[in-house]
């Protein structure tokens, strides 16, 4: 079972656009960072490496859920300026 959740993974056909916020937009960068650090800490606790409540859990899917969104607005914002 596959659980991680790479954004570029999730979106390959904006892999030039990421790349591109990710070089250009610091906020884009940090939103990014953030959403592969929760999806990290999540895999981690999924497989049994660290512990969460239920609740933790749900709250750690409901935040990168959220970046995920976050990003992939800006991404189809950015490749549409671009004429992507």
């Amino acid at each position: 079972m596959d659980l991680h959740h790479p954004f570029v993974k999730e979106f390959p056909q904006h892999r030039e656009t990421i790349r591109s916020l990710k070089l250009a937009d610091p906020k884009f960068r940090a939103m990014f960072e953030e959403y592969h650090k929760l999806d990290d800490e999540i895999c981690r606790i999924e497989e049994d490496i660290e512990y969460a409540t239920d609740q933790q859990i749900d709250e750690l899917k409901f935040k990168r859920a959220k970046l995920k969104d976050e990003l992939y607005a800006a991404t189809k914002k950015h490749a549409a300026a671009a004429g992507r």
